[in-house]
This record gives structure tokens, sequence and C-alpha cells, in this order.
């Protein structure tokens, strides 16, 4: 017998992804109205336990597209949910530094002092991606962290505990603080050498500080130096809504991809979604993501963004991130987009 399902969760980043198109659309409303399935979106419940599912994916029946390392960090908490499809859309990071410094290159920051984030959050993303950002920029010049010297740029803004310092709405999706605040008054007060920015935010950052870009690390060729907690991003569900209604996760799957066909043929559109998702502006957008950031918002599944993803959750294990590894082949269930791919196939 088809398990009843009442309710079906949602959460996103704030970042550019298919689900966050797809919800500005409306279309997951529309697919399951007929169901009598009603859509909770998970940044805009009241019940903060709930909230926190963004971070560890604690809610069943529910979805989340966006950052990887809150998946990752879930999973090796033994969370049992299933990866069924990934995204990538390159991003400006940078590692910056003020022109003072006489930091001019990632090779100069060597015996130098780079600021880490310690956010008050379940799983401190932030400062695992200013690692990574550290790590890349370095191991192109042959470096490596023990290098330089590590100094944490603490932030007591209790919206650090929120959902990645955005407040939600299905149209509009505003900042509730400004996310490398402490990184930036620690440079800009003498307390750190270089920090690690990225998005539209951190490329506002960079120009509102007058930093110098020591390192451009999301339009390097190589996909590695790319990789951080948004290359790629994981769409993940809990395990037991595959086995129980794999037709539901089918349907959810099958609107993520369809908005990133969307925003392929609606580059301006998207821009002024992509903006409202990152509580930015399109001129901002475009700069940060790129003007072909709209045709970059298809899912997938592929070996090469899976071997990234394992490669990226390697490094995360190493620095401690993690509670425990797992095998990341194990984690991707291929079969919802298989089947989705499939209809399609027969459609066309």
């Amino acid at each position: 017998m088809t398990a009843a399902i009442t309710d079906l969760w949602y959460t996103r980043c704030p970042v550019p992804t298919g689900l966050g198109i797809a919800v500005q659309l409306g279309w997951f409303a529309d697919e399951f109205r007929g169901d009598g399935i009603g859509l909770k979106s998970i940044q805009e419940t009241a019940d903060l336990n709930a909230r926190e599912s963004h971070f560890d994916h604690s809610l069943p029946s529910s979805f989340r597209q966006g950052g990887n390392i809150p998946a990752i960090w879930a999973r090796s908490k033994g969370r049992d949910t299933r990866v069924i499809g990934l995204s990538w859309t390159d991003e400006f990071q940078a590692i910056l530094a003020l022109p003072a410094s006489g930091i001019r290159a990632a090779r100069d920051l060597a015996g130098r002092r780079i600021g880490l984030p310690v956010n008050p959050i379940s799983i401190d993303f932030n400062r695992a991606t200013a690692l990574k950002g550290f790590a890349s920029a370095l191991e192109l010049e042959g470096l490596t962290l023990a290098d330089v010297e590590r100094i944490d740029t603490v932030s007591a803004d209790p919206a650090g505990s929120g959902t990645e310092g955005i407040a939600t709405g299905e149209r509009t999706r505003a900042r509730t603080r400004h996310g490398y605040r402490a990184e930036v008054l620690a440079l800009v007060r003498g307390e750190v050498d270089a920090i690690y920015v990225k998005g539209a935010l951190g490329l506002e950052t960079a120009r509102l500080a007058g930093a110098h870009i020591v390192a451009s690390l999301g339009d390097h060729p190589d996909p590695w130096v790319r990789a951080n907690n948004g290359t790629p991003r994981t769409l993940t569900v809990d395990a037991a809504l595959i086995e129980s209604r794999p037709d539901l996760v089918e349907r959810f799957l099958a609107r993520v991809i369809a908005a990133g066909d969307w925003a392929r043929a609606h580059p301006d559109e998207t821009i002024a979604y992509i903006a409202r998702e990152t509580g930015s502006t399109p001129d901002w957008v475009r700069r940060a993501y790129g003007a072909n950031a709209p045709a970059s918002l298809g899912t997938f599944l592929n070996d090469e963004a899976a071997g990234a993803l394992g490669r990226y959750k390697d490094f995360l294990f190493e620095h401690g991130f993690l509670a425990s590894d797992f095998d990341i082949a194990a984690w991707i269930d291929p079969a919802p987009f298989a089947a989705v791919a499939g209809r399609a196939r027969q459609a066309a």
C-alpha cells in the first residue's frame, strides 16, 4: 500500500539553485496541490527544531539543495539521506588582503595570518569553506596550511545560528546579517592579513573594503581549485521517502531539473530570481556568478562532480569537520534521476 504523505518539506541555501527557482515559480505547489500534499519551507517555520533540519536533515519527507558541507556533515553523523542530484554553479571565490599589507599573490601568504571564521552553528560551514579556499590558494604556490598562522575571527551574532544569514520568503530573501563582518573587522584592525570570501556578498565585500584580490579561485581552470561548499551543490532527500514514496521523490526532482532548463531559456528573469535568492542585486549577481549563470543551474549526476564531492568530503574529514568517514558512492542514489530521465526520453 502506498504510504500516506500529507506534507513535504524543502530547504535551500541563499545561492543559485534549481530548487530555489522552482519555489519562486510556484511549481511545487502546482505539482502537489492535487494530491492534498502541503509544501513547507524549513526556513519559514517558527519551529526552531525543524529549522535545524536545514543543517542536520532531521525532518522526514524533506529535500535540501544547497551547500554540500551540512549535507556531508549530517550523513557523517549517521543521518540516512541520499544524494539524488548535483549542480555546479561557479562563483566568485577569492583571498583578500589590504593593499598596505604588501601581500600581492598567494605566495606572499607564507608566514602571515589568515582569518578563519568561527560561528555559533552546529556545523561551521563558513570556517570549512574558508579553510578550503586558503588551502587551494596555497597549494597553487607550492605551500600548505602549515605555512600560515590561523587566526579565529569570532562571530557573536545570534543570526549565525539561522539558515545561513537569510530571512526567507517565497518571493523575497533578505540578509539578516553581514556574513563577513567578523573577518572584515579583523582585516581592517590589522588582526589578520588575509581573509576568504565568495559569491555576490564576497565580491561586494572586496569592493567595500578596498581590498586586493590575492588569489582568484572561482575562475581557475582546475575544478578541484574551484571545488568547495558550493561546488558541487547537493540535492538530498531522506532515504525513507525514496523507499516509501519514490513517485513523490521523482516528481519533486523532475521539477528541480525542469527549473534548470527554464533558467537557461529565461536568462534575464533568472538573474532577477538569483538576486532575490542571494539577497543581492542583478548587477552583483552577474559579476559574482557570471553572465552565463542561468545556464549553469542544471541538476545532474555525473562521475566528475561525484568525484569532486568525494574528494571534498575527504578534505573535511581530514581537517576534523566530520564525525566519521563514509562512502560517497553509496550515498548517491541514481534511481530517481534515472527514472526522471527515462520518462523525459519517452516523452521526447
